[in-house]
């Protein structure tokens, strides 16, 4: 564990951060355009894209929890490597 695992962790949460506002964008438009915004389309394209919008919040969770426990652990990890003279 290392901060440039953090550092990775924290970077890829951003990144699925940004692929859930395109599609929060994206299910904006549709719904903005009545003419896309028919039975066919909300079954389709603005489900998908409400899918993905939770899915990438979700994983920009996880990616995140996972950043915050190996930033902990580089934190901790000199720790343990100190000889205590025991």
């Amino acid at each position: 564990p290392s901060r440039r695992s953090s550092d990775l962790y924290q970077a890829k949460a951003q990144d699925y951060l940004a692929q859930a506002k395109e599609h929060e964008a994206m299910v904006a438009a549709y719904k903005a355009n009545s003419s896309l915004s028919n039975d066919k389309n909300q079954a389709s394209t603005i489900s998908h894209c409400e899918y993905f919008v939770t899915t990438f919040k979700a994983l920009a969770d996880n990616s995140q929890e996972m950043a915050t426990l190996h930033e902990r652990m580089a934190q901790e990890a000199p720790e343990k490597l100190i000889p205590t003279g025991k």
